[in-house]
């Protein structure tokens, strides 16, 4: 008998982690956005020299005109503080009260009337979309200078937000409770407040706080366009060129939203 000769052992093919085709759309898509963004800088003429050139024209505006700091003019700008704050917590209270019904209309899982749905959904893409800085100056037409504008600008933006951020929290909460209560005869507020309610209750709570840390700052951009705050009188500084006060203005507006901020994170971190 002859020998049965051993099978070649041929080893198997490298399959790779990443198909070839999957490589391909990467680079072509990496491309595209490198080209746009290449593109973007051209149009803008937003080079890096630029800012290399002009640095050392930053640096000598900051140490010959805004320092040293007028502290004497502490006292109007602590006023303006306290008038910036008031215009965000308000506009962020009435935002959270007024966003929870439009939140329940745009979570399918709560409202079922699709053209209901749809309508209200529409409409708060529509007042997102919307700048609050255009609000502002809208509202500085209608109702005139000062802090009331900034206060509705600001709460119309805000109910855009929570009411989108909370519809999608609604959406994605346990359907199990809801079914419970339907099945049990409940109608749909008991279905909102027994099912829906305790479960998106700290989501709610943290994302308030996220959007009064936003109108903190929106509302100090809002001033220039006179609806009141901090902003305001920064506007009225610069155009005075004093910037001694411009100064004050800074150092004491960058203190207090970095403590608000600190604040704000730190509850939130302990509700979510």
């Amino acid at each position: 008998m002859q020998p049965v000769p051993n099978p070649v052992k041929t080893s198997p093919g490298r399959i790779p982690i990443i198909p070839t085709k999957t490589k391909t759309k990467m680079t072509l898509i990496l491309l595209v956005v490198a080209f746009l963004y290449g593109l973007s800088a051209y149009v803008t003429e937003a080079y890096p020299n630029k800012i290399i050139t002009g640095l050392p024209h930053a640096i000598d505006f900051v140490k010959d005109d805004l320092y040293p700091p007028n502290w004497s003019y502490y006292k109007t700008v602590s006023t303006r503080l306290l008038e910036t704050w008031n215009i965000a917590l308000l506009s962020t209270t009435i935002a959270t009260l007024f966003c929870l019904p439009f939140a329940f209309l745009m979570a399918s899982n709560i409202n079922t009337n699709k053209y209901l749905y749809s309508a209200i959904r529409f409409g708060m893409n529509v007042l997102r979309t919307i700048p609050e800085l255009l609000l502002a100056v809208i509202l500085v037409a209608v109702v005139g200078l000062g802090p009331l504008s900034g206060v509705g600008a600001l709460a119309l933006f805000s109910l855009g937000i929570l009411a989108k951020l909370l519809s999608e929290s609604i959406e994605s909460i346990d359907k199990g409770p809801l079914e419970a209560i339907r099945a049990t005869g409940g109608n749909v507020f008991q279905v909102i407040r027994y099912g829906a309610m305790p479960q998106i209750l700290p989501h709610f709570t943290s994302y308030s706080l996220y959007v009064l840390e936003i109108n903190v700052r929106a509302s100090i951009v809002l001033g220039f366009v006179g609806a009141g705050g901090v902003g305001q009188i920064l506007k009225q500084q610069l155009n005075l060129f004093n910037y001694a006060n411009v100064s004050t203005i800074i150092i004491m507006t960058f203190i207090a939203v970095t403590v608000i901020d600190v604040i704000s994170t730190r509850i939130r971190e302990r509700l979510v």
